[in-house]
């Protein structure tokens, strides 16, 4: 409402009401005494005619409608004028205003704004033409010229043609808001006299006035004009009171008493008359004593009663009800609370239950058109579906419906004998009570009493209950009374299967009228099914069919349970009784209970027939299911099916004490059976635990098979269990027992044959756990096919889980006793870890203790099968493109050294330093004879690893000693065979030194589009040397791309072809950082006698010098901040290209490259030399670099790979979009904007070192941000189907399609924040 008197009495009780609808009440009044008097003239021609009124008789007019809006529009709006207690008074608003401009007022800029536009304000009493300007606004608006009186009254004329104009547009609204109330008026009308379906309440009387009182008041009757004159006396305005109701179709979070809701005025309230609207205000202080009776009344409530229903919730104010409940369950904490809602959408309704904490919405299988709607809300309300899957103890939170009381009809609605047929009553009942929820019902359905009892005005006494009741007692009731004994039998079957844990529901249409429901008990597998026949029309009219088709129950048939029908007995007919509510008494219930389906007089029995090898119907025929008839059978599992879903069960009681009901034990099981799963879990090797749980398809297709197919739904991301698990969590969340991988189970055993057969054909202890899945998956085969599903997620969330258990205790300390997200993360590692087809590593020393052999199923010979990183999936995880220097490099501490698999970790680092090449370890392996040693980096992260492996592993420093099998013993040399060249690993690592700082300068061989079809000529000469003045490692050229940041143009039609997006070339600053940590590390190793090195020879000049890593390492440490600290001042001495900076206070990402301005980009690359290097950084400056990057280039998942400011800045990768456009075609910007995953963690270890040196205010502060940042990553993770994290994401964390899905980097990356954090 527009405005609210408020009236408070001594006890502070306070009451509102809108001047406006007060008037309008008063009017609507008016509008019954002007159809009286209209009446009144044409009283000869309606006067009479079967006893009815001349009202009643006008009522049944076709212009009745017309003639009520005649007298609203003609007698009652233009006399209440509505429209001017929203106006302004021109003439006086008008002088006032000229009065101002007078004395040469200014507006005070300070409440303007300095805006222009009349502000007009709503009287807060509400008067005619009481609104009034705001004057600040009108002088800020009509500026007049000079203070001459012309361009005086030239303002104020324009100031008064604004106000015509306002008062114009609000008597417009005003008609709008009165045409609605005329129409809501005269559909109220319509409703409640003519209609069918409406309560046709007869005359119009003072009792039952055309139009409903929306107000009430101790006064008398009085004239138009004195309750005008009351209006304006408010010591009787304040006792004037609204009542309550609802409103169709509002927003029921709203309070329609409150200011800005027309409802009144608009007469769009459904109007309650036994109750008015209480203004609570926000809080107790807004109304004390109303708080304190409600509460005490709440706690009296809440003592005597165990359960409440908040009758309309949706029109009571949300914090109250929630005040009041909070009080009540002080009282009782396990109070029930059922609750009626209007709100029309269930997200409405689950923002009432969710805030109040309500037990069960009212549903009403009356408001079902037909037997299809009503069937369906059983099954949207009444349980889980048959054959549901088996809810783990911790699950996802899911969106789910709000329990329901599910009852046959409320209270307030229209009677269903009404506007069903009393035949179909008994028929409702029972499928409300079928459905697994609570239900209920209302006093007078059971005794079908034929019209709705009203709960206002209804005054005469219910009858008393009496077994031996007479059936035509009006005053007493009892067995025979109307459907009674069918609906008593119908709830203690409603309460026995509930006890007995039938909680699962089906619903069939069997055709038009008859609907059939299953309540099916998932431990024993007994049902119980209910064949209802509704009558929602009467047989008396209405010709049903009597052609009822068979039906086919699964299972074998123990007995009826009940079947019941309503019948017609001889009596008199239904005569409404002066001091009972009674029932019609030719009506009752014949009804059988618990007896053999041979002596049911409603179906015939037929016989057992078999639906596939592993189902078993019964068939019935029914000769006597007549509309309003009801039967129920119990029904079992066939014998045969019930021992094997016994066996099943006892198999799968050892994972969970869910299954222990309804086992039974096999007396001659399968010999694997007979060992805990457990037991050969244990068994297996991580490598093992990569084919049981993960491989992609194309590492499947390389074993000649591949992952498992769905036609027309598609493939599962993994040949291992995860692929189905990623896929049925979301299936067993939410019982999508219509999902195409539950058809494929119940249509056929390929599944469960692909997962034996996958495993059994492997060596060793996973064929073991082959042979167990398909010992258990024998049982499966041969159950009834609906419940295939369920069994099968049972028994592979059985395998899974004891597998997840042994693959954590294979992994370290850190991992075990790790977060969820840590033992996520650990198992996402096992996706990258796996041995392939093909020898991905070159050999290894014959030396080497602990290395895996295996029979090559190629060449049937004995061969080394060492684990290996795919740099990700799918697309990098087969061949030659599996295994990569630097991906391998950058992920192996996070992935292998910190889970514990250091033996591993160990071949793999020995495996690459075979490969040493030009000083170099290749990019991308080859197996070590298709290698490619085009990158700066590569080296420098094996070297980082290699010192991670050192303080990592137990005795680490010992792999310094281990034999390296050298492949390449010269730069020039053909591959060696295994062991013919060999020495050990320090002197590896001392070549790779000697000759950066010697300088490397080769051709790749095989130049050419043979290796590299994109590349300019000039790109595969590969240069790289040492700074002699400030120790940087250098090099590349402008034609190729040593580092990470590799993109080579590829598009002919943009003409970037052949051009690297990121050459950097120069000093790259990471590999600055992680040369640094290399030479620091040397340093501390020669210095404990583990490395015998303290320095390299190399050739300056034509003459031999020696140059110390203590020097070198010095070098490095005085060069770093002058050279790549960008400043941003003018004058800054260390800055040769001033011209260039963009941005102040971030490190250069490069020194000294050919296109200066690219030194400097900012780029998340210099995040990764404070991690490993971070000696090199002062720790303000590199504080002040980390904000900048935060604020630039940190994402929901990744880093962007450059600053979102750069000219050449494209946030989305599309690697097959071809176009003339030279900065992205053919994913030409794949390092120029998209967020990288990878570089996230370098970043957050960088904010966590140095946040530490800042003091623990700072620290806490940036935990807080880890724990943010890291958290979106867990929720990738346990949404991904992969179970992984991916290479990189489009701009502001979009989903990429040319990204690989999962990533070894991104993972390990992670992983290392947590080790760290």
């Amino acid at each position: 409402m527009d405005h609210l008197y408020k009236w408070e009495n001594q006890k502070g009780h306070r009451y509102e009401v809108g001047r406006n609808e007060e008037i309008l009440e008063r009017n609507a009044r008016r509008v019954n005494d002007g159809l009286e008097c209209r009446y009144e003239g044409c009283g000869k021609v309606c006067r009479s005619r079967a006893g009815l009124t001349m009202h009643e008789k006008r009522m049944h007019c076709r212009n009745d409608e017309q003639e009520i809006r005649s007298v609203l529009w003609q007698d009652v709006y233009p006399q209440i004028k509505l429209w001017e207690f929203y106006q302004v008074k021109v003439d006086s608003a008008v002088e006032q205003f000229r009065t101002l401009l007078q004395n040469g007022a200014k507006p005070d800029h300070n409440k303007t704004g300095g805006k222009n536009g009349l502000i007009i304000i709503q009287d807060p009493g509400w008067r005619r033409y009481g609104n009034s300007v705001d004057m600040n606004s009108a002088l800020e608006t009509f500026v007049p010229h000079s203070l001459s009186p012309q361009h005086i009254e030239e303002c104020c004329h324009l100031l008064r043609q604004k106000l015509n104009q306002l008062n114009e547009e609000q008597l417009h609204i005003v008609h709008q808001h009165q045409e609605q109330a005329a129409n809501c008026i005269v559909g109220n009308v319509m409703y409640e006299r003519l209609a069918d379906h409406g309560p046709k309440i007869g005359p119009v009387s003072k009792k039952n006035p055309l139009v409903t009182r929306y107000f009430t008041f101790p006064y008398k009757d009085m004239t138009l004009e004195h309750e005008m004159q009351m209006l304006d006396d408010p010591d009787k305005t304040c006792h004037f009171l609204a009542f309550n109701g609802w409103v169709m179709g509002d927003d029921p979070l709203r309070n329609f008493a409150e200011p800005g809701s027309n409802v009144y005025f608009r007469r769009e309230l459904i109007c309650w008359g036994d109750s008015v609207k209480l203004r609570y205000g926000k809080g107790p202080e807004d109304c004390p004593f109303l708080w304190a009776h409600m509460k005490k009344y709440t706690e009296i409530t809440a003592k005597y009663f165990h359960g409440v229903r908040l009758d309309n919730c949706h029109s009571t104010p949300l914090h109250v009800a929630e005040f009041m409940i909070d009080v009540a369950r002080a009282v009782r904490p396990n109070l029930y609370v059922v609750a009626e809602l209007f709100t029309g959408s269930e997200e409405l309704d689950n923002i009432f239950v969710t805030d109040l904490g309500i037990t069960s919405l009212i549903r009403e299988a009356m408001s079902a058109g037909d037997s299809h709607e009503e069937g369906r809300l059983v099954y949207r309300y009444g349980g889980e579906p048959v054959g549901a899957f088996v809810q783990p103890s911790l699950r996802p939170l899911m969106p789910c419906i709000a329990h329901a009381m599910f009852l046959d009809v409320t209270h307030d609605n229209e009677c269903p004998i009404q506007l069903r047929s009393a035949l179909d009553s008994l028929s409702s009942s029972a499928m409300v009570s079928m459905a697994c929820c609570a239900t209920g019902s209302t006093r007078g359905y059971d005794e079908l009493v034929p019209h709705q009892i009203s709960v206002v005005k209804e005054e005469r006494f219910y009858p008393k209950w009496n077994p031996s009741a007479s059936l035509t007692s009006a005053s007493e009731v009892g067995p025979q009374t109307g459907i009674i004994a069918g609906k008593l039998a119908l709830n203690k079957l409603h309460q026995e299967l509930a006890a007995q844990g039938f909680i699962q529901v089906y619903v069939d249409q069997v055709d038009e009228d008859i609907v059939a429901i299953t309540r099916h008990c998932p431990s024993t597998h007994q049902s119980v099914v209910a064949v209802c026949r509704t009558a929602f029309k009467s047989p008396k009219t209405h010709q049903y069919s009597t052609d009822i088709p068979p039906m086919f129950i699964p299972g074998k048939i123990e007995e009826v349970v009940l079947e019941a029908r309503t019948v017609e007995r001889r009596t008199e007919s239904f005569k409404k009784d002066d001091n009972y509510i009674n029932g019609m008494p030719e009506y009752t219930v014949d009804i059988k209970e618990h007896i053999p389906l041979q002596e049911s007089s409603v179906v015939n029995e037929a016989g057992v027939t078999s639906k596939g090898r592993s189902e078993f119907v019964q068939e019935i025929s029914f000769r006597k299911l007549t509309p309003g008839s009801v039967i129920a059978f119990r029904v079992s599992l066939d014998p045969k099916a019930q021992k094997l879903v016994g066996a099943l069960r006892y198999f799968l009681s050892q994972f969970s004490p869910k299954y222990r009901k309804g086992s039974i034990a096999d007396e001659n099981p399968s010999e694997v059976l007979k060992m805990p799963l457990a037991q050969l879990m244990s068994k297996l090797t991580l490598a093992d635990m990569n084919v049981l749980l993960f491989r992609c398809d194309s590492e499947e297709q390389e074993d000649g098979g591949g992952c498992y197919n769905i036609p027309e739904w598609g493939t599962f991301k993994y040949a291992g269990l995860q692929g189905l698990m990623s896929v049925l969590a979301d299936i067993r969340a939410n019982n999508d027992l219509g999902h195409p991988l539950c058809s494929n189970l119940r249509q056929g055993d390929w599944l469960m044959e692909y997962i034996g057969n996958r495993l059994k054909h492997r060596e060793g202890p996973l064929a073991q756990v082959g042979q167990w899945l398909e010992a258990m998956f024998s049982y499966l085969k041969h159950i009834p096919r609906y419940l295939i599903p369920s069994y099968f997620d049972a028994i592979l969330v059985s395998t899974f889980t004891t597998a997840l258990d042994a693959t954590y205790k294979l992994m370290s300390s850190f991992i075990q006793r790790g977060s969820s997200f840590v033992r996520h993360l650990a198992l996402a590692s096992l996706q990258m870890c796996g041995v392939g087809r093909f020898p991905a590593l070159p050999a290894l020393s014959k030396k080497i203790d602990n290395v895996p052999y295996c029979i090559s199923p190629i060449t049937g010979q004995k061969e080394q099968c060492c684990v290996t990183v795919a740099a990700g999936l799918p697309h990098f995880s087969t061949g030659i493109f599996r295994c990569w220097g630097r991906d391998t490099f950058i992920a192996l501490r996070g992935l292998m050294l910190l889970t514990g698999r250091h033996t591993e970790a160990r071949n793999i680092i020995l495996a690459f330093a075979g490969t040493l090449r030009h000083g170099l370890i290749p990019n991308l392996l080859g197996e070590g004879r298709f290698a490619r040693y085009n990158c700066r980096d590569a080296v420098w992260w094996w070297l980082q690893c290699l010192q991670d492996y050192v303080r990592h592993v137990p005795q680490g420093h010992c792999i310094l000693q281990s034999p390296v099998t050298r492949m390449y013993p010269t730069d020039e040399s053909e591959p060696c065979t295994p062991g013919e060249v060999e020495q050990p690993l320090y002197d590896v690592i001392q070549e790779i030194l000697q000759r950066h700082l010697e300088g490397i300068s080769f051709r790749e061989r095989n130049a050419g589009p043979k290796i590299d079809m994109n590349m300019r000529d000039e790109g595969f000469n590969v240069v790289i040397n040492v700074d002699p003045a400030t120790g940087f490692v250098y090099g590349g050229n402008r034609f190729n791309c040593g580092t990470w940041m590799d993109k080579m143009g590829e598009s002919e039609r943009a003409r970037n072809k052949g051009i690297p997006a990121t050459p950097r070339d120069g000093a790259a600053v990471e590999i600055i950082g992680l040369s640094k940590s290399a030479i620091r590390w040397i340093v501390e190793l020669h210095g404990k006698g583990l490395f015998p090195f303290d320095g390299a020879k190399v050739h300056r000049n034509g003459e031999e010098v020696f140059i110390s890593y203590v020097k070198w390492n010095e070098q490095i440490q005085q060069s770093y901040e002058p050279c790549f600290w960008v400043s941003g001042e003018p004058l800054d001495p260390n800055e040769k290209h001033s011209d260039l900076v963009h941005k102040k206070g971030i490190y250069k990402d490069s020194y000294g490259a050919s296109s200066p301005w690219c030194d400097y980009q900012l780029r998340p690359n210099f995040m990764i030399a404070m991690v490993v290097a971070p000696e090199l950084f002062t720790v303000e400056r590199a504080w002040t670099a980390l904000e900048m990057a935060e604020e630039k280039l940190l994402g929901p998942l990744g880093m962007k790979t450059l600053d979102p400011d750069d000219m050449v800045y494209c946030g989305v990768y599309d690697n097959a979009l071809d176009n003339d456009n030279y900065n992205v075609a053919k994913g030409f910007n794949y390092h120029q904007g998209p967020e990288w995953l990878w570089p996230v963690g370098h970043f957050l270890r960088a904010k966590l070192h140095f946040a530490k040196m800042l003091g623990e205010k700072t620290y806490t502060k940036t935990v807080t941000l880890v724990k943010n940042v890291l958290s979106r990553h867990y929720t990738h993770l346990e949404r991904s189907p992969w179970k992984g994290l991916p290479e990189l994401t489009n701009g502001n964390g979009q989903h990429c399609p040319f990204s690989c899905e999962t990533q070894a980097w991104s993972l390990a990356s992670l992983l290392e924040v947590l080790y760290d954090f």
